[in-house]
């Protein structure tokens, strides 16, 4: 039952899409597909839990396409090039391409399995030691070749190819929709992915070094594609190498382009909108990856597409918030002994430096500001419905709990909610959902120390080879998953497998340590801190992240060591 205050997914999109014109950050934006036509898939038993079932299995043949024979890329007044959106796809028959790529923990390099399925046969084909690096794709996948009216070579490039990049069917006997997630994780602290492309379906692999703009003025190209010989005889794929005519336009910066869509307005948000505007996250994190026509749809008059649909993905990961339960939980609380229940854990800190404040903060003093993520191992979701009394600025919270099946079998009073003013949130936060600490290099004294309500969303994809995983979490992004100041009731949602990202240029996300001895310090993370939760495992809710602070006042550094093998400050 819809309530009165929640916004429509079509408001919704539109606030995100102005949202997007705001950020700083370039994203790596994933190119969707209309002539390939999308999915939501449902969430499971509990409210979000769960994935759909496999297609129909074999050995995958893949093939490199191009969509079109023609794009138009556009440059921005101020831009240092254009964006390799060139319309080609990884096309996947005679069984899905499916990818599991784990680490066993921080101190592990990662590792890539292909599954294949044929009936009741599961084959697993392990890819060769360190060709994956991270969980953001296959490196090194894409080679794209492109010269000038002259035949000359200005640019040769290559691109991560993520199998979880837009999608859609190649006809109609495809499966109607895809069981597999949406986009590829970036967390630096990502411990389990799942990648695939259906069988009959297509991905985009069109998308090369988006966050590498190549330096072409306006003219007209030729780019030439082709797969890297490595994954043509890993994978069997044939040495098809696509031609597309290229045609670079100069676009002026503050609208010389009369007629441009949303996807080009998402391009061009990365680097224009003021400071004041405010500090967003990268892709997976605070804002979700903006869906995006590839040039080759959009020069054909199919720019209306945004989201998810029958027999398509936009590789976004945006999802709609979950409705609450319609009143207040009756009866008595309680919570069944043998119920499944979530594992919340911490991440370390990451994205770690030295700012002069948020909002809020004091002006001239030097702030160690860093990124936070409290993920759910499983094997439940974590379910918490927030219910306003009339003319109270506070929300009471309560845990649900599922069986198996799904069923509401229990609930516990947990806390409350309450609504968060400041620039960067604007939603309503669960209280004392986890704590921030700096420590002493002994780790026995706190030095400083906060506690932070959260916005519970789906940011991040941090293992989705836990048990339960959801690989299509709804909550996904913090600017529609909270509720409106004047919203009466809120279901905020952490899946099993995802994280909840609060990234270091957020408000709360920073201690302040203007006249803090020079040394070394801890940053501590800690989940669940008053306990109110019910978790399947207490003992695990800390992380710790070293940092060793230098400078002087006003001039203030930091140095962060790497977490074992993980290198990202």
């Amino acid at each position: 039952m819809a309530l009165a205050d929640e916004e429509p997914m079509t408001s919704q999109l539109h606030r995100m899409t102005s949202q997007l014109r705001r950020d700083r950050t370039k994203r790596s934006v994933l190119a969707a597909t209309a002539v390939l036509t999308v999915v939501v898939a449902g969430a499971g038993a509990a409210p979000g839990a769960g994935a759909a079932p496999a297609s129909p299995a074999g050995t995958p043949k893949l093939k490199l396409i191009a969509a079109s024979n023609s794009v138009t890329l556009d440059r921005w007044e101020g831009e240092p090039g254009v964006f390799l959106d060139l319309g080609t796809y990884v096309t996947v028959d005679n069984g899905p391409l499916e990818l599991k790529v784990t680490r066993k923990s921080y101190k592990d390099p990662v590792v890539a399995q292909q599954i294949i399925r044929n009936g009741s046969r599961t084959q697993t084909k392990s890819l060769p030691a360190g060709l994956v690096k991270d969980f953001s794709g296959l490196p090194g996948f894409l080679e794209v070749s492109i010269k000038n009216a002259s035949g000359q070579e200005v640019s040769k490039t290559s691109g991560t190819f993520c199998p979880n990049n837009a999608s859609g069917r190649l006809r109609p006997d495809a499966p109607a929709t895809s069981h597999y997630p949406e986009s590829c994780s970036t967390n630096p602290f990502t411990l389990g992915s799942v990648w695939g492309v259906e069988k009959g379906w297509a991905a985009n692999s069109s998308t090369v070094d988006y966050d590498k703009p190549v330096d072409l003025p306006a003219g007209d190209y030729t780019a030439k594609v082709g797969v890297a010989k490595k994954y043509r005889d890993l994978f069997g794929i044939p040495d098809d190498r696509p031609t597309i005519k290229v045609t670079v336009r100069q676009i002026a910066d503050g609208g010389g382009g009369v007629g441009l869509t949303a996807s080009h307005s998402a391009h061009h948000a990365g680097g224009h909108a003021p400071h004041a505007a405010g500090h967003y996250g990268p892709r997976g994190a605070d804002a979700p990856t903006p869906p995006a026509l590839s040039h080759a749809l959009e020069d054909r008059g199919l720019a209306h597409h945004l989201g998810d649909g029958t027999g398509h993905t936009d590789g976004s990961r945006i999802a709609p918030a979950l409705r609450p339960n319609s009143k207040r939980p009756a009866g008595r609380a309680g919570v069944p002994a043998n119920v499944p229940k979530p594992d919340l854990r911490s991440l370390p800190a990451w994205g770690i430096a030295i700012t002069d404040g948020e909002e809020g903060d004091v002006p001239g003093k030097d702030y160690l500001a860093f990124s936070a993520n409290v993920w759910n191992a499983g094997p439940a979701p974590l379910v918490v419905d927030g219910f306003r009394s009339p003319g109270k600025d506070k929300m009471d919270a309560y845990q649900y709990f599922y069986d198996a099946k799904g069923k509401q079998v229990g609930y516990t009073p947990s806390g409350t909610m309450e609504w968060d003013p400041r620039s960067g949130h604007e939603h309503w936060h669960f209280t004392d959902f986890a704590s921030y600490r700096l420590l002493s290099e002994d780790k026995t004294k706190e030095v400083r120390s906060g506690k932070e309500a959260f916005c519970l969303a789906n940011t991040d994809a941090i293992d989705y080879t836990v048990k339960n995983a959801n690989w299509h979490p709804y909550n996904t992004d913090l600017s529609t998953a909270c509720g409106q100041q004047n919203s009466i009731s809120v279901r905020e949602v952490l899946d099993v497998g995802s994280g909840d990202t609060y990234t270091q240029y957020r408000p709360g996300q920073s201690f302040e340590i203007t006249d803090l001895p020079n040394g070394t310090y801890y940053i501590e993370v800690r989940a669940n801190p008053a306990k109110r939760l019910q978790e399947t495992n207490l003992n695990n809710n800390v992380a710790l992240r070293k940092v060793i602070l230098g400078g002087t006042p006003g001039a203030r550094t930091v140095t962060v060591p790497p977490y074992d093998l993980i290198n990202a400050p």
